[in-house]
């Protein structure tokens, strides 16, 4: 018997939340807060990017911001009509409106910001009727294991020196390695 369409849905979901998941990991091991992203079109991922703001400093450095760049150049233009978004986290303000710039069909994250989340737990700029275009939202796919990234990395964060004491990309002694492998 196949699989609903909801239900095969909800397993594509999880399976390229699982790639972004890697990315905010990678971005963990750099000293970057752990934000993950992948760019989907025709089922097959064609963009990564993670945090780098740290890195690069560049207060645009975002996953998303990263990943829809590098979408761009595969789809050769700045239009990412047939394409989802899946992000670790809900999108700040900027990135939200640089989905809709960029026209994505669909962006799907996973734990809720509340603190800057522009997908419904802050602001919903993503809801707003006012707009040319409208991208589809899908929140909360594995949030749990998206919003443990998160606080391991400000757990390890806390328990060694201050943010403001740390270099570019510096973790505190040991890293923040609990891993890919728990995903």
């Amino acid at each position: 018997m196949p699989l609903e369409d909801k239900e095969f849905d909800m397993l594509s979901d999880e399976r390229f939340m699982q790639d972004a998941l890697k990315e905010a990991w990678r971005a963990a091991g750099k000293g970057e807060v752990p934000v993950g992203a992948v760019i989907v079109k025709d089922g097959r991922v064609i963009a990564r990017g993670h945090n780098l703001r740290e890195r690069l400093g560049d207060p645009t450095a975002h996953a998303e911001m990263l990943a829809m760049r590098d979408a761009a150049l595969v789809v050769g233009g700045w239009r990412l009509n047939g394409c989802t978004l899946y992000v670790t986290m809900e999108p700040c303000p900027m990135c939200a409106g640089a989905a809709i710039q960029g026209r994505l069909d669909r962006i799907v994250y996973g734990a809720p910001d509340p603190k800057a989340g522009a997908a419904g737990s802050c602001v919903d700029i993503l809801s707003l009727d006012c707009f040319n275009h409208k991208v589809a939202v899908t929140g909360g796919v594995l949030s749990e294991k998206c919003a443990f990234v998160v606080r391991e990395f400000f757990r390890k964060l806390r328990a060694g020196e201050p943010e403001q004491n740390r270099g570019p990309g510096k973790l505190p002694e040991g890293g923040c390695h609990a891993g890919p492998d728990l995903i």
